[in-house]
């Protein structure tokens, strides 16, 4: 839909990446998955259906289950960067950018 990625994202595809931002309101208290934003989030938009995502979101698919962080308290991720329409098969959620066997740390 008119979604194109820049040279610099193109060329990271399969890389590791490290990306900084916001832990969005998660489904669950503990999981796998959640959704990085570059601006703080206090609503879940799967929950509510005021919210919306913001366009520039990037789902991190975790090695190991974590605990949800404060929604203002800024978070480091690492992971190996796809890029592309996916759509998780377990949840259904689509995404456009990846970080998979990612991992988070609070900063």
């Amino acid at each position: 839909m008119g979604l194109r990625f820049s040279d610099r994202v193109k060329a990271m595809a399969g890389q590791q990446a490290v990306m900084t931002g916001f832990m969005a309101p998660p489904l669950k208290a503990d999981g796998t998955f959640f959704v990085l934003t570059r601006e703080p989030m206090s609503l879940c938009p799967f929950c509510s259906t005021d919210a919306e995502w913001p366009p520039d979101i990037v789902v991190a698919y975790l090695k190991a289950e974590v605990a949800p962080s404060r929604f203002d308290a800024p978070i480091e991720v690492v992971g190996r960067l796809e890029i592309g329409s996916w759509t998780d098969p377990e949840t259904g959620f689509v995404s456009q950018l990846r970080l998979q066997d990612a991992h988070a740390r609070r900063l």
